[in-house]
């Protein structure tokens, strides 16, 4: 899409709506005289007001767009950039409505975490009135503002429960049995990459003590520990038990609210691995179908069945005191919207603690985008999602977290669902940057957090598993960050 910017250089507001309503578009910035098809975005200011104007250009018909903001409420520097970055986006969305464009469930929002928007909304008025504000100032439906209003009272809840030392620890394994077609994360099919899973702990144990050091330094409270990946349990119960054992002699754990691995792929769990992982005080994991449809497990190239599920569900009741999360996504290759309902119908019967409902991403990297295989519609994905709406509140599960994701199907989200006293804290801590997450592992994203100074930064480890062990040494020496960060909050 030719994007013409006139009188501003906001181009990540630009491309953010571009993105969120045309996620098949790309940017492109000519040079001279617009023409052609296009977007063309003026920012104009004046006394009283600025003003954004946009043209949508589309063969012989032009679609005008406006948004403006009182000069007055520009502040500083920082505050005029985000009334300008606003009304950019407005005027966009307007022009876009005016041309035909459908109105997205989302109204004008980009962005992943719309819930602190609504936060800042709580801040000044009651949760009713903010439903209302939140539907007028960004055209958001009335479901998807009562999502907001509801995951945004769990964060306030849990952002109460927490001082400043609280941190989450999350440990990167990137190997899985073999690698999805929706996929993107940073993961090596064991297939190809058995033979580097040693030496890869053998530098996981190299981190974790220099994790740990700055952590005990520093008198850091870890309260939740998050082993993700890929897949965690492709490791044997021997390798898991010296990662667990490595953990619990490295960091004081007195202070842990829950510890969460993702046993994700049923062909990974066996009874022996949950019980070393419950002797090291795991209390939750996940057990992740994406679908029970087997003909679309095998499009997504799952190499087990829907009965595989089940049968790992009741190895892992069968060791107990574990919660259960199982992850579903809309709009799968191959699915439809009465699979995604079977799919939901057998899930909630098996009552996990925990569901998330995710939206197809089409991310760059995967196989369903190099290959262009052939999807449900964004009205297909969008009826799945109000069915899981509706049949999860009915079943006795509430939400509390959600967050949007570029290049998703029909501009949608993603939302975690609970029963009564089961919510992930992790998941609401690192979706709605509550605390610092310190990461180790292949992949491993550090994101330090400091709440009342509002700064924040990030410290990535390699993402593939050769490079993470090849660049272990440097790994170890970046966590001074985490040592110079909190020194500088303080």
């Amino acid at each position: 899409m030719k994007l013409y910017l006139i009188g501003h250089d906001y181009k990540y507001a630009a491309e953010q709506m571009m993105l969120s309503l045309y996620p098949a578009e790309r940017p492109e910035y000519p040079e001279g005289k617009p023409v052609g098809d296009r977007v063309e975005l003026s920012l104009h200011e004046g006394e009283k007001f600025i003003t954004c104007v946009c043209r949508m250009v589309k063969g012989d018909e032009v679609f005008v767009g406006r948004s403006a903001f009182n000069t007055g409420l520009a502040v500083d520097e920082l505050s005029r950039d985000r009334l300008c970055s606003r009304i950019i986006k407005n005027a966009f969305y307007r022009a876009a409505l005016r041309s035909g464009h459908s109105r997205p469930v989302w109204g004008a929002l980009t962005g992943v975490r719309p819930g602190k928007l609504f936060s800042a909304m709580l801040d000044e008025t009651d949760p009713d009135t903010a439903v209302k504000r939140f539907m007028a100032e960004y055209d958001v439906s009335p479901e998807r503002a009562k999502l907001c209003r509801d995951t945004s009272l769990v964060t306030r809840s849990v952002n109460d429960s927490l001082n400043d030392k609280d941190i989450c620890l999350y440990v990167g394994i990137p190997f899985c049995p073999t690698r999805c077609s929706y996929c993107s994360f940073v993961s090596q099919s064991v297939q190809k990459s058995m033979k580097l899973i040693p030496p890869f702990l053998d530098a996981l144990m190299l981190e974790i003590d220099a994790a740990a050091k700055a952590v005990n330094e520093l008198g850091l409270h870890i309260i939740s520990i998050y082993m993700g990946g890929g897949t965690p349990t492709t490791l044997s119960a021997e390798q898991l038990d010296r990662l667990c054992s490595k953990i619990k002699d490295c960091f004081d754990l007195s202070q842990l609210r829950e510890y969460t691995v993702e046993a994700g792929r049923p062909d990974t769990i066996t009874t022996e691995k949950l019980r070393v992982l419950r002797s090291h005080g795991v209390d939750r994991v996940s057990v992740n179908p994406q679908t029970m449809i087997n003909s679309v497990l095998d499009a997504i190239g799952r190499k087990h069945t829907a009965q595989d599920i089940i049968d790992a569900l009741e190895k892992v009741r069968a060791v107990g005191g574990m919660a259960v999360n199982m992850d579903l996504i809309a709009g799968l290759t191959s699915d439809t919207v009465a699979g995604f309902e079977e799919t939901l119908r057998t899930v909630i019967a098996l009552e996990p603690e925990n569901i998330t409902v995710h939206t197809l991403s089409l991310k760059k990297g995967s196989r369903i985008t190099l290959e262009g295989s052939s999807l449900p519609t964004a009205a297909e994905v969008g009826r799945m999602l109000d069915i899981a709406g509706v049949s999860l509140r009915e079943h006795g599960y509430s939400p509390y977290y959600l967050y949007r994701q570029k290049f998703m199907s029909g501009g949608f989200e993603n939302v975690g669902w609970t029963k009564d006293g089961f919510l992930n804290l992790y998941n609401v801590c690192i979706m709605e940057e509550l605390c610092s997450i310190i990461a180790v592992g292949g992949g491993g994203s550090t994101k330090l957090v400091s709440a009342g100074s509002g700064r924040n930064i990030r410290l990535f480890a390699p993402k593939y598993p050769m490079e993470y062990i090849s660049g272990i040494e440097k790994t170890c020496s970046d966590k001074q960050g985490i040592i110079d960060f909190y020194g500088k909050v303080k």
